[in-house]
C-alpha cells in the first residue's frame, strides 16, 4: 500500500494508516452518521429544509455537512427483489476522501492543513486564514468555508482525529447501525472490500464496483473509499479524479525556462542596443 504524502515525516511515531470503507449496499439512509458527526464535532446546524431531491436534506458535503447521505431514486431492476418491481433507492454516505496525494494540503499557504500520523488529512481551524485555495484544489468539491455567520475558515471531516488519538473509532462509524461505514487499518479494509464485492457479484449485482480502492488512481487511492452499486457519476462523484496539483512541478519548470529565456532576450537586446 502506498504511503500518504508526508507520513514519513513522523518517523517512528507514524501509526498504521486508517480510513473508511463505506459499503453503500447496506446503507439504509438513516442519517445516524450525519447526526453523530455533528454532535461530536460541534458542526453547525444545517439541512433543516428539504432539497426536493428525494429524502436528501443537506444536498452536498460542505463546511457544515461533513457526512452527506445521498438518496438516488432509480427506475432499475433490483436483483434482491422478486416479481416485476423496477424501482430502487441508492443510498450513499459521502465523506472527505483523505486522499493519498491531497491537493488541498499541497496548496495551503499557512500550514493549516496537515497530514496526521494516521495518514488522514486535517484542517486546523485556528490556523486557517480563509483564503479558499483548498476549496478549488479538491477534485471532489468536499471543502467549503463557513461564511456570513461562520468564522470564514475552511472545514471538513477530520476522521475524528481527536478520537483516533484516544484509540476510539470515528463517531459516524460508531453510530452506523448496519456497518455500512467501516473503520480500521486501510489495508485490512481493502481486503474486506474485495471479499464483499465478490459476494455481491456472486449474488447478481452486475453494477457493483469499488471506488477509490486503487492505489494507482489519480490521487493515489482514497483513505475513505466506497463500494457503489452504479457508476460514480450517478452518485455525483468524478469517475477519474486526479490530484489538482499533479502538474505543478512541470508548470514551474516551464515557467522557469520561459523566464530564463525572457531574461536572456532582454540582456541580449540591451547589449545589442548599446553598441
Amino acid at each position: 500500500m502506498k504511503l500518504a504524502d508526508g507520513i514519513e515525516t513522523y518517523g517512528p511515531e507514524a501509526e498504521r494508516r486508517v480510513g473508511f470503507f463505506t459499503d453503500t449496499s447496506v446503507c439504509i439512509g438513516c442519517k445516524a452518521c450525519e447526526v453523530a458527526c455533528k454532535e461530536w464535532n460541534l458542526v453547525p446546524e444545517d439541512g433543516l429544509v428539504w432539497t426536493g431531491n428525494s429524502y436528501d436534506n443537506t444536498g452536498e458535503l460542505s463546511a457544515n455537512s461533513w457526512r452527506h447521505v445521498a438518496f438516488i431514486e432509480q427506475q432499475a431492476p433490483d436483483p434482491l427483489k422478486r416479481g416485476n418491481q423496477d424501482f430502487r433507492w441508492l443510498m450513499e454516505s459521502d465523506v472527505c476522501k483523505h486522499c493519498t496525494h491531497a491537493g488541498c494540503l499541497d496548496v495551503c499557504p499557512t500550514g493549516a492543513i496537515f497530514r496526521t500520523e494516521f495518514g488522514t488529512v486535517v484542517i486546523q481551524d485556528d490556523v486557517c486564514n480563509g483564503c479558499g485555495y483548498c476549496v478549488t484544489a479538491c477534485p471532489f468539491g468536499v471543502i467549503t468555508r463557513r461564511e456570513l455567520s461562520g468564522d470564514g475558515a475552511a472545514h471538513k471531516c477530520t476522521l475524528c482525529y481527536d478520537r483516533l488519538q484516544d484509540g476510539m473509532e470515528p463517531a459516524c462509524a460508531k453510530a452506523c447501525p448496519t456497518d455500512s461505514i467501516q473503520f480500521g487499518p486501510l489495508d485490512e479494509l481493502r481486503e474486506q472490500a474485495d471479499k464483499r464485492l465478490e459476494k455481491l457479484e456472486a449474488g447478481g449485482w452486475d453494477g457493483a464496483r469499488l471506488y477509490g480502492h486503487d492505489p494507482d488512481d489519480g490521487v493515489g487511492g482514497f483513505g475513505a473509499f466506497f463500494l457503489l452499486l452504479d457508476e460514480p457519476e450517478v452518485y455525483g462523484l468524478p469517475p477519474d479524479p486526479v490530484v489538482t496539483t499533479r502538474d505543478l512541478p512541470e508548470m514551474w519548470r516551464t515557467a522557469a525556462v520561459a523566464t530564463g529565456a525572457l531574461v536572456l532576450g532582454v540582456i541580449a537586446g540591451f547589449l545589442g542596443g548599446s553598441r
